[in-house]
């Protein structure tokens, strides 16, 4: 067969190609070059052994290898080695077909939600044919082309089957153009399919050269500038919501003068948070259903927004009951024009970073009004001292005044135990949080000023991403000077707390916070809202059983899970599993442990018991979560009525 004549060629197989393709890209962003993939992680078996797995030995020197348990733990890994790199770069994760191609689809979903780059290379069926099926494939009677990496395709920003080597010519320059477009970014899928991988052909030896992907900063409009600084000039009542795209274009310093320079009130979103890195009046914390009270209630005042680099979640707007104004508008910068318009913005499309450079002289001469300043104070400096107050670790708790909360032996409240991590933390330090109620925790009352970073995934809530996103984030950051902490709920961390053993082969410096308070307590914390009831998500023994035979019905009712508390041994667990593991029960305990193991160069696990149902403060706001619109518990009717009087504080902001 003639060939196109693309000059010198070097025979190498598919898999050989992919990496050495990888090997040789590089991110520039603001004159920084440096690798864009600097390492892969994975699991190998018969879809990607022989192919993939050859070349990554093969380049072993050029593109590291880092050995796993589970194929989604290394996909949040490598998303959160992203997250921690503000997008400049990323990892590469494979996997064989099958099952172990499927396992990385929940943390796909992570990386396209928040917009993060990884690139994965699962292994596909055979693209012959002729061996089928063979073990791990699917069948599809209707379309003998599709594989379970078809369901890769929905949430992928960009998907790709090679089928034939030379696809690879225009497939993977493709896949970097989107893993390192920051609208465009998110989960990248080459899907392999296993013989391929062997394959050799003759590629071009230029195919190979070092390349440059620059990460731009899109200039914003200065006709859209002058009209975003218009509205915000008669703004009486203004506030800004920073999202994390102030964090990936490293824009704090910019929105930190203009909150100097108008006195607008900066509250955060989850991925927002650290965007102000000063103690300041204005700088007001967290917003919606994890926010502060106060910022809330500024929040329903304000009769200009100014979003910026947010998708705006319901988290976020109290599923868009909490812009009460009646006459509130909203301005808005985003790199993505899809973010920019929503609430019917007028919108800035632009980079953060050089937005809000040029916004600042457009504001010269604007102050928000005394009146707003002195409430801002206000309601903030009431706030410090409830946070200070809830967080104050070595304050009595008095379990007496929870009646629901069985005796155990915690003596600290959730929001104690994170008083004790802040004191301990200094600047540089890094604490992660992603699913359940630590990260609403972290977000309302961590302090993240001073370079106490917080790294929060709330995009996708995701329970499994905390203690491989501990990898990801010690990979990117490897002085061990500053602290990596996950902080993590026992039920959390017991769906998925395999990678503790590649962070003890590795050699991780990080720590595992482990609030032990038996269940799923912030989904209680719901259910209890807006179902009056507690069921299945606290840790219990069932009262009899085992279900499905004779003993498990009582006077004709079935046992439920309401017995005892499991008796389970998570230090014990991680102790198993090659981590430094302690269990601290005060306050002292705990500092004591903390300090001890500061140095330590491996993975060290501390299990602090907490109080079941005891509660920071609310933020004040509503969500929607329906309760049942008919039931034969009576308890639910009022329930529901509520939640539809709650219905009545939505608005639509065209």
């Amino acid at each position: 067969m003639t060939t196109p004549n693309y000059g010198p060629t070097i025979r190498l197989t598919v898999a050989q190609a992919v990496i050495k393709y990888i090997s040789v890209q590089y991110s520039v962003a603001d004159g920084v070059r440096q690798r864009f993939i600097p390492g892969a992680l994975g699991i190998f078996g018969h879809g990607n052994l022989a192919g993939l797995g050859q070349a990554l030995d093969q380049y072993s020197d050029e593109l590291p290898f880092i050995q796993g348990r589970n194929e989604q733990s290394l996909t949040h890994a490598a998303i959160a080695f992203a997250k921690a790199n503000r997008r400049h770069r990323a990892l590469a994760v494979t996997a064989s077909i099958g099952p172990g191609a499927l396992n990385m689809i929940t943390a796909a979903g992570l990386a396209t939600v928040n917009k993060l780059p990884v690139l994965l290379l699962p292994g596909d069926s055979y693209a012959t044919r002729r061996q089928g099926p063979v073990l791990q494939q699917l069948e599809n009677p209707t379309a003998p082309d599709i594989s379970v990496n078809d369901a890769f395709r929905p949430i992928a920003r960009f998907f790709d089957r090679i089928t034939r080597p030379e696809q690879l010519l225009t497939s993977l320059p493709l896949a970097f153009r989107v893993l390192t477009n920051p609208v465009e970014t998110g989960a990248v899928v080459i899907a392999l399919p296993q013989d391929i991988q062997s394959h050799a052909f003759d590629f071009p030896v230029s195919f190979f050269e070092e390349h440059d992907w620059k990460i731009r900063r899109a200039l914003p409009d200065p006709v859209e500038i002058s009209e975003i600084a218009a509205i915000l000039a008669g703004a009486t009542q203004p506030i800004i919501i920073a999202g994390g795209g102030i964090n990936y274009s490293d824009a704090g310093k910019e929105l930190e003068a203009i909150g100097e320079a108008t006195g607008i009130p900066i509250c955060e979103t989850f991925a927002g948070k650290g965007a102000v890195q000063i103690k300041a009046p204005w700088q007001v914390g967290g917003i919606g259903l994890e926010g502060s009270p106060a910022t809330n209630k500024l929040a329903m005042k304000a009769d200009v927004v100014l979003h910026i680099g947010t998708r705006l979640t319901d988290f976020a707007t109290a599923s868009q009951s909490i812009f009460n104004n009646p006459k509130v508008q909203f301005v808005s910068i985003n790199i993505s024009e899809f973010d920019a318009i929503k609430q019917g913005a007028h919108a800035v499309i632009g980079d953060a970073k050089l937005s809000l450079k040029a916004l600042l002289p457009a504001l010269k001469g604007y102050k928000v009004p005394a009146a707003w300043s002195a409430e801002v104070a206000s309601l903030n400096s009431a706030w410090e001292i409830e946070r200070i107050d809830a967080t104050n670790p070595d304050k009595l708790f008095d379990k007496a005044t929870l009646p629901d909360s069985p005796i155990t032996d915690a003596i600290l409240t959730q929001g104690q135990l994170l008083g004790v991590l802040q004191e301990h933390a200094r600047p540089g330090d890094i604490i992660i949080a992603a699913a359940g109620g630590a990260p609403g925790d972290v977000q309302k009352v961590w302090d993240a000023t001073g370079g106490r970073t917080a790294h929060l995934e709330f995009g996708f809530s995701c329970m499994g991403y905390e203690v491989p996103a501990a990898i990801g984030v010690r990979l990117a950051h490897p002085n061990p000077a500053n602290r990596v902490t996950t902080f993590i709920g026992d039920g959390t961390f017991v769906m998925a707390p395999t990678e503790l053993v590649t962070a003890a082969q590795e050699g991780l410096p990080l720590t595992i916070v482990i609030s032990e308070n038996h269940g799923y307590q912030v989904i209680r914390r719901l259910q209890m809202w807006r179902t009056g009831k507690s069921f299945g998500n606290e840790f219990r023994y069932r009262t009899a059983g085992p279900l499905f035979t004779e003993d498990a019905v009582v006077d004709g009712k079935t046992s439920k899970l309401e017995g005892d508390y499991l008796k389970i041994d998570l230090v014990q667990m991680a102790s198993g599993m090659g981590a430094k593991a302690y269990r601290a029960l005060s306050a002292d305990d705990f500092r004591k442990v903390l300090n001890q193991t500061r140095d330590e160069h491996g993975p060290v696990v501390i299990v602090v018991p907490t109080v079941q149902h005891a509660l920071l403060p609310a933020s004040g706001v509503w969500w929607d979560v329906a309760p049942a619109e008919v039931s034969t518990q009576s308890w639910i009717a009022p329930l529901r009525k509520d939640y539809e009087d709650g219905l009545g504080t939505q608005r639509w902001h065209g």
